[in-house]
């Protein structure tokens, strides 16, 4: 199983070029080390937690550009009423990668008040616990945001004409976001982005009778382990751990204890959306480790 077709550089993550054929509009994640400094991420970095003691702190960009009207999509996890505001939404055509960390606490005005940077406020309203944020930059430069067919037009001028990142600030009542993906409609047909995964409910794993053991010894050394692997080495769904299991599609994109839980619940390969099927083990000829046959 070592000799099947390896990944190209292209799609592993983080270089976010990959996509899986036309209607594919590739990963949709936030950057993993560009973040305010009371942001944790998680999830395979598709989760942005600040910390509650404090409103400012939660800048995030996401990790590659995206299009005009490209409808990022984001979930509202949890608010506190303690603060006043919620997330600010927009756009910047600074990448993320060559900032100088910290970032600043505040999208708003710390970064808007530079060049490149775009961004207003989401009415508290848009914002509740389980709702479903909808936000995206027009062809003319405008931003919109809509929740529960509920649009707004902001009041900003985005130069489209560079490459941009969509800028979430993670502020106020809003303490936690999931990334759920984007789309964009085009003339014949609707492209997603890939892949665009519900939050994971943590269970115990049932392929493989010890992984929950495997899991939870590993994530003793998490921090120093993370240090020495190579971010495109890293499992695409915890972002701390080696991708060192090989899918049938012949995708590596997987630590073990992700596997189990990504198979049980979705059942498809993270970044190609192929069906696996959930009754063949580790050792088998479908999922292996590299280098085992």
């Amino acid at each position: 199983m070592g000799n099947l077709v390896r990944m190209s550089s292209a799609v592993q993550y983080p270089n976010m070029t990959h996509s899986c054929d036309l209607q594919c509009l590739g990963p949709m994640t936030f950057h993993p080390k560009t973040v305010g400094h009371k942001i944790h991420l998680s999830e395979g970095g598709r989760r942005a937690q600040r910390a509650e003691d404090t409103f400012k702190g939660g800048v995030v960009f996401t990790s590659r550009p995206v299009r005009t009207h490209e409808k990022i999509r984001v979930l509202v996890e949890k608010h506190v009423l303690h603060w006043q505001g919620a997330m600010r939404v927009g756009f910047t055509n600074v990448p993320p990668l060559p900032r100088s960390l910290p970032l600043p606490p505040f999208s708003m005005p710390n970064l808007t008040q530079t060049s490149g940077h775009w961004a207003a406020p989401v009415h508290e309203s848009y914002c509740q616990e389980g709702s479903v944020l909808e936000f995206w930059v027009s062809d003319d430069g405008y931003i919109y945001y809509k929740n529960n067919g509920n649009k707004q037009k902001l009041p900003v001028d985005v130069d489209v004409r560079k490459p941009l990142w969509a800028m979430i600030d993670v502020y106020g009542q809003t303490c936690s976001i999931f990334l759920l993906g984007s789309e964009k409609k085009d003339l014949l047909f609707k492209r997603t982005s890939c892949p665009a995964l519900e939050p994971l409910i943590r269970r115990p794993f049932s392929l493989k009778p010890d992984s929950t053991t495997h899991r939870e010894k590993s994530d003793d050394c998490i921090s120093c382990r993370t240090k020495e692997i190579p971010a495109d080495n890293r499992c695409v769904v915890c972002m701390t751990r080696e991708a060192d299991i090989t899918l049938p599609c012949a995708h590596r994109c997987l630590c073990l204890g992700c596997t189990s839980r990504v198979l049980v619940q979705f059942g498809t390969c993270p970044l190609c959306r192929v069906k696996i099927d959930t009754g063949v083990t580790f050792k088998g000829s479908m999922i292996s480790k590299t280098g085992h046959s």
